[in-house]
């Protein structure tokens, strides 16, 4: 998979630690926590290369940009992979308008995105419906920030394939 990320702070991910415990029924965790803005579609390294050019002129003038997360919830029946899952909201013009200019420049993939488009950041899948919904019901205060970069990220690398500062 290839993907345009905004990263996480250590808030989020400390949230998403301490949220572990209460979901021991599921039996799948990711393994490092991102907030996705777009797939893009480049399986080889000239296919990276020139979505990085495309996905640079896309988001041109795009200044730093608020999230916030301030709930936890589920997909019964996600697009893609095992179901539920379960996911924190976020809350995220700035993200939205990154995902819709991208969409517009490079369309979506296999209707994974677009106007399905849902901001989130996974935190179990694969479990039972009833701990799904339980989860759902976990109260979380508000975290807070500033996406001042986003992420290149290939699933077949350790560190991200580039990044765009911004304002870009």
């Amino acid at each position: 998979m290839y993907s345009l990320n905004a990263p996480v702070p250590g808030q989020v991910r400390r949230l998403a630690s301490d949220l572990h415990p209460q979901l021991v029924d599921f039996a799948q965790y990711p393994s490092d926590h991102t907030l996705l803005a777009k797939r893009l579609d480049a399986s080889t390294p000239s296919d990276r290369h020139r979505v990085q050019r495309r996905v640079r002129d896309a988001l041109s003038g795009l200044p730093p940009f608020a999230v916030r997360i301030d709930d936890v919830d589920h997909f019964a029946n996600p697009t893609s992979g095992t179901g539920p899952v379960v996911y924190l909201t976020v809350d995220s013009p700035g993200l939205r308008d990154v995902h819709d200019r991208l969409v517009d420049e490079l369309g979506s993939i296999d209707g994974l995105g677009g106007d399905d488009y849902v901001p989130h950041i996974t935190l179990a899948r694969d479990g039972p419906q009833a701990a799904a919904e339980r989860a759902a019901t976990i109260d979380v205060d508000p975290i807070e920030w500033t996406v001042e970069r986003l992420e290149f990220y290939d699933a077949h690398l350790e560190e991200p394939a580039g990044e765009i500062r911004l304002p870009a």
